[in-house]
């Protein structure tokens, strides 16, 4: 299996750089390709910050390079939650914070915009 960078992902997604977005989609289709949640989370950043992505082209660019064949994502289940999450208007780097915290009771965090989210998660102030 060979792990892939942001900056793979981000060519194989914009397309911006004619030889590295080639060079991207034939390791992609190469398959036996994996990509962590680090990478997924700065992907999503230098989609929406570098390239003016919004949201909903971010979750759909993203489950489909997850969704292709001989691509594994290091959370499936956590990703899938966050991009939910994002298209209902979390930040995704809170979504997949939250996400990721699944197994806990609550998610302690001064961030008010967070707390009135759509998680399923209680989202509260540390006292």
């Amino acid at each position: 299996m060979r792990a892939i960078d942001t900056n793979v992902v981000v060519r194989f997604l914009a397309g911006d750089d004619k030889q590295q977005a080639k060079a991207a989609r034939t390791a992609v289709a190469a398959g036996d390709i994996f990509i962590a949640t680090t990478v997924v989370l700065e992907s999503e950043w230098v989609l929406r910050s570098a390239y003016g992505f919004e949201p909903r082209q971010i979750a759909v660019a993203l489950r489909g390079l997850a969704g292709l064949p001989g691509v594994t994502i290091e959370e499936p289940t956590v990703l899938a939650q966050a991009l939910d999450w994002m298209e209902a208007g979390m930040d995704f780097a809170d979504a997949l914070h939250l996400a990721k915290a699944g197994e806990c009771d609550a998610f302690l965090s001064f961030d008010r915009k967070l707390a009135k989210g759509q998680a399923t998660i209680p989202v509260l102030a540390p006292k």
